[in-house]
């Protein structure tokens, strides 16, 4: 029989050898935040390949043409007045569209709900067979806005402001490729969860912080990372968009002057892979920071509508059945549309009453390209989603699941269609996997100064003012002065 010694002696053993096996298994997967800190400080504009700086002119570009639009959104006012009761109407970065100044933490905020307001901003493509094709975040929208309002406060260049957001679409990308589908799958919104790592970083850049404070920031970026897909299809999904990259400048900010945190926040045994995902693949981003950059490998798609990605091959399919058929609404006895269950599991908004909600509905997307023929901006307004006739053919809409979708898998957005026309026929489309503006149908930069061009006369920007912007996109690294752009993203 044990005595009292002999028992806590054991006892002690056990605990040493439970926490020797504990370290031995954390330092398999330990250092990635340190990976990334040390790669943020060693990147400088000519570490950057020449072909990621030129495709990065679309995403930028086709960012301030939404963040121009997406003050003419309902959450455009809303934010100004916001701001305003904050006292946060006077600073030193632009709310983009407007004359108002901000804090550039304010206008990081503004422009990210913005950007968002309208979910016509680009989307990041997953790589692995586990993940859902293009929904892991939309990268620019929570990366611009914040290394955007630092670059103007800080009056840096072109190049500087070039880096940083080129660095915070990498992270942000690695960050949530490399974390477990069950955040997504269990309601996390990508955006606002992994999109505050982004804006972190970028911002730290263009504050020259350090390995360490870069990894401090990044701890406090975990405390703030947050956002639930039941949001989707009301204002607050571009409200997260525009909290993580607000979140990512207050943490650079406050890491600047002394804040501290864990400083290994996402690989911890308790950071944020474990807590929001139950883990992540270590594969998937150590060593591979830059080896490609995302951006460029796998890419990331540009939307070519104002909607949920994953109705956009559907409606590039619709829209060519509408045009080669002559379709009419009066003439379709149904429309049935299958897809994936993550598909499904997304698209929830199938009796859509408002604009927000429209762009969350495959019925609704599927109805208004034969009503209207178009699927534009002005067709995700409350106004053009209650028009009786688009709500009467909507009901006849049936977007169902189908295990041919389920088949090919999740990496892709697999869309099967079949028009019932009144007289009997029955109409086939293509089955279809991509939409434009992914890297499988790249959007050329002309494409996309359309785009811009489309976004900044809805906004009411002078056509004038619209070229020098694309211009100026097209010369961004030879602008010794950022706020020579953002100027021209205001509104006199």
């Amino acid at each position: 029989m044990l005595d009292r010694k002999q028992f806590l002696t054991g006892l002690g053993a056990l605990g040493a050898a439970g926490i020797a096996s504990r370290r031995a298994a954390a330092q398999t997967q330990e250092g990635i935040t340190a990976e990334v800190a040390d790669f943020v400080v060693g990147t400088r504009f000519e570490t950057l390949p020449p072909e990621l700086i030129e495709l990065s002119r679309k995403h930028i570009l086709d960012c301030f043409g939404l963040a121009l639009a997406g003050e003419k959104a309902e959450t455009g006012p809303i934010v100004r007045r916001y701001l305003g009761e904050m006292g946060a109407g006077a600073g030193a970065a632009t709310v983009l569209g407007t004359n108002l100044r901000a804090p550039p933490r304010f206008a990081a905020f503004a422009n990210g709900v913005a950007i968002h307001a309208d979910d016509y901003d680009d989307t990041q493509l997953a790589v692995a067979k586990d993940r859902v094709y293009g929904l892991l975040t939309h990268p620019s929208v929570t990366a611009l806005p914040a290394s955007l309002a630092m670059a103007e406060a800080g009056g840096k260049s072109g190049r500087d402001f070039l880096v940083a957001y080129h660095l915070a679409v990498e992270i942000e990308t690695k960050v949530a490729e490399a974390s477990n589908p069950r955040a997504y799958d269990g309601g996390f919104h990508s955006t606002g969860l992994f999109g505050v790592f982004g804006a972190t970083v970028g911002a730290a850049k263009i504050r020259g912080l350090d390995a360490k404070q870069i990894r401090n920031a990044l701890g406090i970026a975990g405390g703030e990372a947050s956002g639930v897909r039941e949001n989707f299809g009301t204002m607050t999904k571009p409200f997260q968009a525009g909290h993580a990259a607000e979140g990512g400048v207050m943490a650079a900010d406050l890491a600047a002057i002394g804040w501290t945190a864990a400083e290994n926040i996402l690989e911890a045994q308790r950071g944020i892979w474990a807590a929001a995902g139950g883990g992540f693949d270590r594969g998937a981003i150590a060593g591979k920071l830059g080896k490609p950059w995302s951006l460029l490998n796998p890419g990331v798609s540009i939307k070519p509508y104002p909607s949920g990605s994953l109705t956009h091959p559907a409606m590039d399919e619709m829209g060519r059945l509408v045009k080669a058929n002559r379709l009419k609404a009066d003439d379709i006895a149904s429309i049935r549309v299958g897809a994936s269950k993550p598909m499904l599991n997304t698209l929830i908004q199938h009796h859509p009453k408002t604009g927000l909600e429209g762009k969350f509905s495959m019925e609704y997307c599927m109805a208004v390209l034969v009503t209207e023929g178009k699927a534009g901006l002005g067709e995700f307004t409350d106004e053009a989603v209650n028009r009786p006739g688009v709500q009467a053919l909507l009901k006849r809409v049936d977007f169902y699941n189908n295990p041919a979708a389920d088949a090919a898998g999740t990496d892709k957005m697999r869309s099967l269609i079949e028009v019932h026309m009144e007289d009997g026929r029955v109409i086939n489309g293509a089955v279809v996997d991509y939409a434009r503006g992914s890297p499988q149908i790249p959007m050329s930069f002309n494409d996309e100064k359309d785009k811009f061009l489309d976004c900044a006369a809805y906004a009411g920007l002078p056509a004038a003012n619209a070229q020098a912007i694309i211009a100026a996109v097209e010369g961004l690294e030879k602008l010794t002065d950022i706020r020579g752009l953002t100027r021209l993203l205001a509104r006199a």
